[in-house]
């Protein structure tokens, strides 16, 4: 390894590095502040918090990585620009693409490694991340309580809340559907005002109802539909104290096996054979639909004894054979007709649906087999958007450079957020979602890689001092020669 190359590796292998921590830092704290919620009040262990933010740590990798390569190719070049080292080396003779090629060689090391973590690490820790999470949500389940949205407890009760104080910890408006019978919501209690507590061993949840009613469906004992009298029961209470029995103590691990099914705990392999039986299964539906269309709309009937080649034309008139009929017959037939028109229109709008979300999934599939390659790709990227920009700008630190990062990497983050969004709701192709970021950068990097092997001045004041300086005077002498032509001098004879 030649000098220049050590010394170009050791100058950037540094920043690389502080930057890659102090970004997973940032990163980490706004993640903690997202799930802040769910880890407070919940008597957690030291060790169930360590790997909490150990695997999600590892799923905020990818995101790192590029922010990290950009940052750090910006202070590099920026250092040797602003010390003169870049300029030094120019004078002797060396290119910007051959001072770049160490750099580009170890970009494209951290890319590749980047795709092998995706590919191998992360399904797995997501698969941790996602059954510690939901379990950590399990955990004291009266803190999960938000207001108007159920909340399910064991599986068997379904506790909704209007307001709740925080100070007094005081539920106004509790909901409790009773679903112990699998009949249904047949029993639903309704309160305007409690509490709900666990107790001190964490066995029973204790909800204190004041001033409400419980409601009871009763089944019937005639099975005729005609007179039907939908027997309820119902009971006014000014006190009512329910206990609800939990799991136990401690936190209680949810199997791994509920969330397999997620694109996002899949590797390659797995992505691509889930994919290719969910077309599979989106192909046999379609097919299926049309099929039962073909036969409910046209009924095409086969002619015994006849030539399948044989074409026999025919010529009525429905108008003449329904003036025929009876008028009896008449209705019968409207109304045949206006029940099948609704039974196939029930069933194209349950069919699409049903297509819709299969469609959907497809694309979830599709795009996260994308995004194990296009967030190794943006680290490629956004190396070439920072290599030759902190070669123009010319200043190191944690100055310039960052502020210049943090706006590359939010407009990065706005494209994918957008790309992932249209591709999502299906107004794009997933795989374009996926990859658009890195569609509109790239165009950018090789532009900036361009004007800085050229040595362009785009990032300096005094090239648009000058610019428009020069724009006055040319508009200056464009007005002269106008005002000549508009208002000619008289000529002395």
């Amino acid at each position: 390894m030649k000098t220049l190359h050590r010394f170009i590796l050791k100058s950037y292998l540094g920043p690389l590095v502080m930057t890659f921590f102090i970004v997973m830092f940032i990163l980490l704290m706004q993640f903690l502040w997202r799930y802040i919620d769910e880890l407070v009040g919940k008597g957690l262990e030291w060790r169930v918090i360590a790997e909490f933010l150990l695997f999600a740590s590892a799923n905020l990798i990818p995101m790192a990585l590029p922010l990290s390569t950009l940052l750090a190719a910006l202070m590099t070049m920026g250092n040797l620009g602003e010390n003169n080292e870049l300029l030094a080396m120019k004078a002797a003779g060396i290119s910007l693409p051959r001072i770049l090629n160490p750099l580009i060689l170890i970009t494209i090391l951290i890319g590749i490694s980047a795709f092998f973590f995706s590919n191998n690490v992360l399904p797995y820790t997501n698969l941790k991340w996602k059954t510690l999470l939901y379990s950590v949500k399990q955990q004291k389940p009266e803190l999960a309580i938000k207001e108007g949205v159920f909340t399910t407890i064991n599986d068997t009760y379904s506790i909704k809340i209007g307001e709740k104080n925080n100070e007094t910890n005081l539920m106004q408006r509790i909901m409790i559907y009773n679903h112990s019978k699998n009949e249904g919501n047949v029993e639903v209690t309704y309160a305007d005002s409690g509490y709900i507590k666990v107790t001190n061993d964490e066995k029973h949840l204790v909800a204190t109802l004041y001033s409400g009613n419980t409601y009871e469906e009763r089944a019937e004992s005639s099975r005729t539909t005609t007179d039907r009298k939908h027997p309820s029961t119902k009971q006014r209470f000014h006190e009512q104290v329910i206990n609800f029995q939990l799991q136990g103590k401690g936190l209680q691990r949810t199997d791994d096996d509920l969330f397999k099914t997620n694109a996002q705990v899949m590797n390659l392999n797995q992505l691509t054979r889930t994919k290719d039986s969910l077309k599979k299964q989106y192909q046999k539906i379609e097919d299926a639909f049309q099929k039962q269309i073909v036969n409910t709309i046209l009924k095409e009937k086969k002619k015994e004894g006849k030539d399948s080649l044989h074409k026999i034309a025919y010529s009525l008139s429905v108008n003449s054979i329904f003036d025929t009929l009876a008028i009896r017959d008449k209705q019968v037939i409207v109304e045949t007709a206006i029940s099948n028109a609704r039974s196939t229109k029930s069933y194209i709008s349950a069919t699409s649906d049903d297509l819709f979300s299969k469609e959907k999934n497809i694309a979830k599939h599709v795009m996260e087999w994308n995004r194990k390659f296009s967030l190794s790709f943006a680290c490629f990227v956004f190396f070439f958007i920072g290599a030759p920009l902190g070669a123009i700008i010319r200043k190191g630190g944690l100055g310039t450079p960052a502020v210049i990062s943090v706006f590359f990497f939010v407009l990065y983050y706005i494209i994918t957020i957008s790309g992932e969004k249209f591709a999502r709701d299906l107004l794009l192709n997933p795989a374009v979602g996926m990859w658009l970021s890195s569609f509109i950068l790239l165009p950018l990097g090789i532009f900036l890689s361009y004007k800085a092997a050229n040595d362009s001045v785009i990032m300096s004041s005094n090239f648009y001092i000058e610019t428009f300086k020069k724009y006055l005077t040319f508009q200056k002498s464009i007005l002269l020669k106008v005002k000549g032509i508009i208002f000619p001098e008289n000529k002395r004879p």
